[in-house]
């Protein structure tokens, strides 16, 4: 999610007039969808697509869209709302979105017919988070910095995104709050989350670009036989069996049935085969680790989103050779970006957290701090109360 372009992408939609403020309106799915694959005005979320809102079935979804003087499509949003119990009031949410040109030194104009719209849908207050990068910090950085109660925030950045800074400013002044500040209404998405640069890379320097733990422990793989490969929503089951155990052994619960990835696998590749991926890791064919990948609509972007690996025959590195062979497809698949998703800012060796960082870290990749998300309240002091509520209950849930 930075805001320099990706090798090969350019913009290919021209700012709209100063003198005509685009239009807000609903969209078709269909109409959406087909924007995604060839926007370029920014990065698009798999969180963006009309195929999550069917996976958020207990959110209600719309479809809006931007569009300028000559009546071009030039942004889009997919916003999702939840109503709260016994009340007619409902909370307006765009997970990393909306995407639009947030380049536009008039950024105003593009979030004023927003606010508008969802005022007029009875929310009650709005929550986004624009898909772009502030910080970012090297692998060689980190590991430099890792001490004893250190935490990322507090190593100077190898590079502050011009962009992403300018638009947290806009943001602020126009009385968005980044959720988290106040100690209340934390990201619901990892602000900060790991990235391995793809574009312009080959297998060579992708591998060079390893640690040399994790190339070792690849070959280990290799060499005791581990088979790694891409299945279907037959092996989900077994999937979700495994991320029970990992939940269990690493202290957490993400709360989802087996019935949530099926859904998930379902719908993501439902109009467009191949989005979301089961990918497995076997050794004596049992099953050892199995993560999933997500692709963005145009294909600059992949995600490792969940990861799940048994407790046993750990020492034959399964988990590795797994994340080998996804950023090996995902470069020749010609992906600019390999998105780990979040990470925890903890530095301290001794710490538990540590480890599911010093592990990403291993691949040579980046910490990124994004923007993060934004809430505004959108009008009045009863809005306001509304806003507290609901924050107390999605921290229930």
């Amino acid at each position: 999610m930075t805001t320099h372009q990706p090798a090969g992408r350019q913009r290919a939609e021209a700012p709209a007039s100063a003198a005509a403020a685009p239009q807000l309106r609903p969209i078709p799915a269909e109409l959406h969808a087909a924007f995604q694959r060839t926007a370029r005005l920014c990065p698009v979320s798999f969180l963006q697509t009309p195929a999550w809102a069917r996976v958020k079935r207990s959110w209600q979804a719309e479809h809006l869209g931007w569009f300028d003087a000559g009546q071009r499509l030039v942004g889009t949003a997919l916003v999702l709302y939840r109503q709260l119990p016994g009340l007619r009031r409902s909370f307006a949410y765009l997970p990393e979105g909306p995407c639009l040109d947030w380049a536009d030194p008039r950024l105003d104009r593009l979030l004023e017919p927003l606010l508008g719209h969802l005022r007029g849908t009875g929310a009650f207050a709005v929550r986004m988070g624009p898909p772009l990068a502030y910080r970012r910090w090297t692998a060689r950085t980190l590991k430099a910095a890792t001490g004893p109660g250190r935490r990322i925030g507090d190593v100077l950045p190898d590079l502050v995104e011009p962009l992403g800074a300018a638009v947290s400013d806009r943001l602020r002044e126009a009385g968005w709050r980044r959720c988290g500040e106040d100690g209340q209404g934390g990201d619901a998405q990892p602000r900060l989350v790991f990235e391995v640069p793809l574009a312009g890379r080959g297998l060579d320097d992708l591998w060079t670009g390893l640690n040399q733990e994790w190339r070792r422990n690849v070959k280990k793989a290799a060499r005791a036989g581990v088979r790694t490969g891409l299945e279907g929503p037959g092996t989900l089951p077994a999937f979700h069996d495994l991320l029970r155990v990992t939940e269990r052994r690493d202290g957490f619960d993400l709360g989802r049935g087996l019935e949530y990835y099926q859904r998930q696998y379902a719908e993501l590749n439902a109009g467009r085969p191949g989005a979301m991926r089961l990918y497995t890791a076997r050794y004596g064919g049992e099953l050892l680790a199995a993560h999933t990948m997500v692709t963005a609509p145009d294909g600059q972007r992949v995600w490792y989103q969940t990861g799940a690996s048994a407790d046993h025959r750990r020492e034959v590195r399964p988990s590795n050779a797994l994340q080998w062979r996804m950023l090996c497809d995902a470069q020749a698949a010609g992906a600019a970006v390999y998105d780990m998703r979040g990470v925890p800012d903890d530095l301290d060796p001794a710490s538990r957290a540590h480890g599911l960082l010093r592990w990403k870290l291993g691949t040579g990749g980046e910490a990124v701090e994004t923007v993060g998300e934004w809430e505004l309240p959108l009008q009045g002091a009863v809005n306001k109360a509304l806003h507290r509520t609901m924050h107390a209950y999605l921290t229930r849930r």
